[in-house]
């Protein structure tokens, strides 16, 4: 995979990868930015939720679990100090439904972490995260009754 960015002016950017897409990153006005774009980190935090979320949301379809509604949260802490790099982070997985299995969810979650999400399987191994759900029977009208929550502790170890 290639990416690159282009310098726009102050810290502005276009980024852009192999897809050909293009999304503007920026800084704060703070720290010299025009509050234009993306800022590089969250780019991570988005990377690591939408990797986890196409995998779980196409496990379970094939699992043959009748979702209504899906959402991918990552809250991730960072170092106060320069580089503030990632300390830990925790992904929350907002699942509704029509008789969703819990079992179905957590199998879902355990095969993205352990097997195919590339961006937890990364950041893993250099931070802690944990894994939380929260399963929602969808009453119509936009309603909906949590019916399950917990924590999933996948079996991927940090060195």
């Amino acid at each position: 995979m290639d990416a690159k960015v282009t310098w726009k002016g102050n810290l502005s950017f276009d980024g852009s990868a192999d897809s050909g897409f293009i999304m503007p990153l920026g800084a704060r006005n703070s720290v010299g930015g025009d509050e234009d774009g993306f800022r590089p980190m969250e780019l991570f935090a988005i990377g690591l939720a939408g990797c986890t979320a196409m995998d779980v949301i196409s496990i379970l379809g094939k699992k043959r679990q009748e979702v209504t509604g899906f959402e991918v949260k990552v809250n991730v802490e960072r170092a106060q100090e320069h580089p503030t790099v990632f300390t830990s982070a925790v992904i929350e997985y907002h699942v509704s439904g029509h008789n969703i299995e819990e079992k179905a969810l957590l199998r879902s979650m355990e095969l993205s972490a352990t097997r195919y999400c590339p961006a937890q399987a990364m950041l893993g191994q250099l931070i802690p995260i944990e894994l939380k759900y929260y399963l929602y029977q969808d009453m119509g009208d936009g309603e909906r009754k949590v019916i399950a929550s917990g924590t999933y502790a996948p079996t991927v170890e940090v060195e």
